[in-house]
């Protein structure tokens, strides 16, 4: 019944990556979100906003949970920018075509017209790659991939 309120997960793809990007699930809702995250193959889960979850469950399965919250509707700090690439960059290179899963209170965002707010707009329209997710296969020098 509590399904039934939230949001379908959206799975993005970019050459050898793949995102999930899904809702908050809560004590009641997690074992079907772990059936989610096993249907995509997504084995980390960041979580972006407050806890409202025990990340027990999941790691017993096999997921991990990265805590970096900041917040809801405001533009990530530069550290949190930092730590995600970071693990995009092992994650990918280690298991391309993994995928990563993330979620912040209510993951409205990715549905609703609109929904990005003036700081969010403004913080996008600043950003300017500086290749952090450029890595080079270990066989050759052709660059693998680069996002943001």
């Amino acid at each position: 019944m509590a399904r039934m309120n939230r949001p379908a997960p959206v799975e993005v793809c970019y050459k050898n990556m793949r995102f999930l990007i899904t809702h908050n699930p809560t004590n009641a809702t997690l074992s079907t979100f772990i059936e989610d995250l096993k249907k995509y193959g997504a084995t980390t889960v960041v979580r972006v906003c407050e806890i409202t979850y025990d990340k027990t469950p999941l790691e017993k399965d096999g997921i991990t949970v990265m805590d970096w919250p900041f917040d809801d509707g405001a533009p990530p700090p530069t550290k949190i920018v930092d730590d995600w690439l970071s693990l995009l960059k092992n994650k990918f290179c280690e298991d391309p075509g993994c995928c990563v899963a993330v979620h912040c209170v209510a993951g409205l965002g990715r549905k609703r017209r609109g929904a990005i707010n003036s700081k969010q707009l403004t913080y996008l329209e600043k950003y300017r790659p500086k290749q952090r997710l450029r890595f080079k296969h270990p066989h050759n020098h052709k660059n693998k991939c680069c996002l943001m």
